[in-house]
């Protein structure tokens, strides 16, 4: 993202933008830009909505009567990979934290999976969104993930795509190196861009009849995340960061 001005607040926006178009804010939007960033009306603000790009603005306006004024298109809209995140839910705000640095990292749907040995049932699917747009906006990303329902372990297994390559944490894999067992499944360069999963299960692990399970399932690759055990947030952007680099955009960047 060379010559990306980080410095620009940046907001997200559910309305479509194009230039000349003014975009009324909610009650939230206008305290964060007014209040807590304490910006004047003329000042410049970057939109994306996910779908149309990012977009100059400036605010006009003050507190509830705050609105933006759209001008030119500062980037055109990127498509995230194709990388699934499957995961077991964690409490409040280490899932928060999973869920942020899950975007950060070019995730395209996030899936809560509910396996044998997860702790928590019940998700909150409006407050993961709101963490994953306020990951967006922080980090220049312009394609939000898709945020699915949660489902059983089973559930996962019967309608998983086979096409899609899954990587599943698991500390008795049997190559002990990470990237040596990504390269070993038949992920050459030119698998760069394919379909990928990656799935973290819970603190408890995977119970044996899960990984048999997974093990049976075509297109699958185990790998273990070293000597120590992690927590689940951190294993999740372990294992992100490792697939990205070795198979996904971090990997096409580097070869362009």
């Amino acid at each position: 993202m060379t010559g990306y001005d980080f410095r620009s607040p940046r907001l997200y926006v559910d309305a479509s933008l194009k230039e000349g178009a003014e975009v009324a804010l909610d009650s939230g939007q206008a305290n964060y830009l007014c209040n807590v960033l304490r910006l004047r009306e003329g000042d410049g603000v970057l939109l994306f909505n996910g779908r149309d790009g990012e977009w100059n603005s400036t605010l006009s306006g003050a507190g509830k009567h705050a609105r933006l004024k759209v001008g030119t298109r500062a980037r055109v809209q990127t498509v995230a990979p194709d990388l699934h995140f499957l995961f077991a839910p964690l409490k409040h705000a280490r899932l928060d934290y999973m869920v942020q640095k899950a975007v950060e990292t070019g995730v395209s749907r996030l899936q809560p999976v509910i396996t044998r040995h997860t702790q928590v049932a019940r998700v909150n699917l409006a407050r993961m969104r709101a963490n994953a747009i306020e990951a967006a906006q922080q980090c220049g990303i312009l394609a939000l993930p898709e945020i699915g329902e949660p489902f059983d372990f089973v559930k996962m297994l019967r309608t998983r795509e086979p096409e899609r390559l899954l990587v599943f944490c698991d500390e008795d894999a049997e190559i002990a190196g990470p990237v040596a067992a990504l390269e070993k499944a038949g992920t050459s360069p030119t698998r760069a861009g394919s379909p990928l999963a990656v799935l973290i299960g819970p603190e408890g692990g995977f119970a044996e009849e899960e990984r048999a399970a997974l093990l049976k399932q075509p297109n699958v690759v185990r790998v273990s995340l070293g000597p120590r055990i992690l927590r689940a947030d951190t294993a999740a952007v372990a294992a992100l960061a490792l697939v990205q680099a070795v198979l996904g955009d971090w990997s096409e960047a580097a070869r362009e």
